[in-house]
């Protein structure tokens, strides 16, 4: 394992579901880029903490609850003739899950599905990029599967 840096990585978007939600599900759609974006943040699967008190010992049991895939807080340079960003606000206006796929700069790609939350704009001062943030929550399908990774 080499650590590396984020530079290459991309993310892309579709309207699409995969047929199976697997890899080979995921690669057969039909991408578009979701360009100039500075930050993808964060994202993978959490768990929640599930606590039981039994009186006869007095210790806390822990154990694992319902799980969640996490949020992604993209931050982009807003280009309004880009065709990811306009396929973004347009899933900020659908109820419908939308596909995304992130590939990292030694090729592994992750995929999910996702709705997009917020399609925010930031003018900002004069010396700054007009900006746009997207949120974008992970959603699992209905058999439980979330995040799918294809590790090169």
């Amino acid at each position: 394992m080499t650590v590396r840096t984020s530079a290459g990585t991309t993310l892309h978007i579709s309207a699409s579901q995969p047929a199976t939600y697997d890899a080979s599900g995921y690669n057969a759609l039909s991408w578009t880029i979701l360009g100039e974006i500075t930050d993808l943040g964060e994202f993978g699967r959490e768990y929640a903490l599930v606590t039981h008190n039994p009186v006869a010992n007095r210790g806390t049991v822990k154990k694992k609850g319902s799980f969640n895939e996490g949020a992604m807080a993209l931050q982009l340079g807003l280009d309004t003739d880009d065709a990811g960003q306009i396929l973004a606000k347009a899933a900020l206006l659908s109820d419908n899950d939308y596909s995304i796929k992130i590939t990292t700069q030694n090729g592994d790609k992750y995929f999910c599905q996702s709705q997009v939350m917020n399609f925010k704009v930031a003018v900002g001062g004069v010396d700054t990029i007009t900006a746009a943030s997207i949120n974008l929550e992970l959603t699992t399908n209905s058999a439980g599967v979330g995040i799918v990774e294809q590790l090169a």
